[in-house]
């Protein structure tokens, strides 16, 4: 089973602040890691191929830097690893990114199955992995949370659900998102910890891919974003007293201005 793991480098969640200036979030000086839906996606790619066989190839889209997570991911049992790297992508929305990274996918050759996390925690749209699956013409399954058997080329899965799952069949080639639930990644060994430190990364930019200049990075994005600011606190309450009735009447009051 060939797997590709589509992989994000994001900024750490707990020191995640905006520029007051500029109004965009700040990076310089803050540590990238991971996002923590794919390190779950890298895991169940591993244990599927040391289940039915197989490479792992991880993929990523962004600066030279986004190598170290290429990196990581080698280093907890992936066999590959390519960025997708170019400064024309930069300032890709979704459906840019869904572009490119699916021109570089068919570019790495034939695969199976592709795995990606339920989505990013620095725009939390969920949106990369279904549209990849549009992009490539797959079928997919969003929110997989167990991975229950595979068998003439189909796979059987577990779709979380807000009341349960459901049990789901998915014909390969085909693209699964994944939920923090489906697993518990391991911690890289020293073994591959040296073998991540050798790899050759692959890399590939918008010429390498073929890419359409207006379809890559901000001339390709059909979206933008504008403004990004932090809510401002307000610390102001008010406290219902009387009886039930009494404070049911005194809310709807204070929130009638704003319905």
């Amino acid at each position: 089973m060939n797997i590709i793991v589509c992989i994000k480098q994001v900024p750490d969640a707990k020191d995640v602040r905006l520029d007051p200036k500029t109004n965009t979030m700040a990076r310089e000086g803050v540590e990238s890691i991971m996002n923590p839906f794919d390190r779950h996606a890298v895991e169940e790619g591993v244990r599927l191929k040391e289940q039915y066989g197989g490479t792992v190839t991880v993929v990523t889209m962004g600066p030279p830097q986004a190598e170290a997570v290429l990196r990581d991911a080698v280093a907890c049992g992936a066999d590959e690893a390519v960025l997708v790297s170019d400064r024309a992508f930069a300032g890709a929305d979704t459906w840019a990114t869904t572009y490119t990274l699916g021109k570089a996918i068919e570019k790495n050759g034939p695969f199976d199955l592709i795995i990606c996390g339920k989505q990013a925690i620095d725009g939390d749209t969920a949106q990369v992995g279904p549209g990849l699956a549009k992009r490539l013409n797959i079928p997919y399954v969003s929110y997989v949370r167990k991975i229950t058997g595979f068998e003439s080329n189909v796979l059987s899965v577990q779709r979380l659900m807000d009341d349960g799952y459901d049990e789901v069949e998915i014909p390969l080639p085909g693209l699964l998102t994944v939920v923090k639930e489906i697993n518990e990644p391991r911690v890289p060994s020293l073994k591959g910890k040296l073998k991540a430190k050798k790899m050759i990364i692959k890399t590939l930019n918008a010429e390498d891919i073929g890419a359409e200049p207006d379809s890559i990075g901000l001339p390709g994005s059909t979206t933008q974003v504008v403004k990004v600011f932090a809510p401002e606190f307000k610390g102001d309450r008010a406290m219902l007293q009387g009886t039930v009735d009494e404070q049911v009447e005194q809310l709807v009051n204070k929130l009638e201005p704003y319905l």
